[in-house]
């Protein structure tokens, strides 16, 4: 599998959002090529406002390698993390974020800010736009249905 496939997956994961009213965004992780987590937005389905694709994925790849330490990992997800999510991403010690949208909002890996490029205890690679277009298509459809 290649980084598309991934985000294939993330993308599918962040269909599933829809389900819950939640934002669209999905995240899979990958070790040695092999997907071992994935997550989604569950914000509004919980009512618990960490609970981003990132954060649940992480948390999931935390409990099945038992290890806060995601050293060796991937993580693809749909939409560039925020300042919150890079975070996590920065102390789980995750080796490469590979996004899809960018967020000129929130985003934290370049559009706002780059916190992977300051000087914490772990940097990152980080490569964006990757399938750009299906991932902000899935997020614009969703915005314009909830305006309607």
């Amino acid at each position: 599998m290649d980084r598309y496939d991934f985000m294939r997956l993330a993308l599918e994961e962040a269909k599933k959002c829809v389900e819950t009213n939640d934002v669209p965004v999905g995240a899979v992780i990958v070790k040695d090529g092999k997907v071992i987590a994935t997550g989604r937005n569950l914000k509004e389905r919980d009512n618990i406002g960490v609970l981003h694709a990132e954060i649940v994925a992480i948390t999931n790849a935390n409990k099945i390698l038992g290890s806060a330490n995601l050293s060796g990992c991937e993580l693809y997800v749909t939409l560039e993390p925020c300042p919150m999510c890079a975070g996590a991403i920065i102390n789980s010690k995750i080796d490469k974020v590979v996004f899809g949208a960018f967020d000129l909002k929130n985003g934290a890996c370049s559009s706002v800010t780059n916190l992977f490029s300051l000087p914490f205890t772990h940097r990152p690679q980080c490569f964006g736009g990757i399938m750009e277009d299906e991932c902000s298509k899935i997020l614009t459809e969703f915005f314009k249905s909830i305006r309607k």
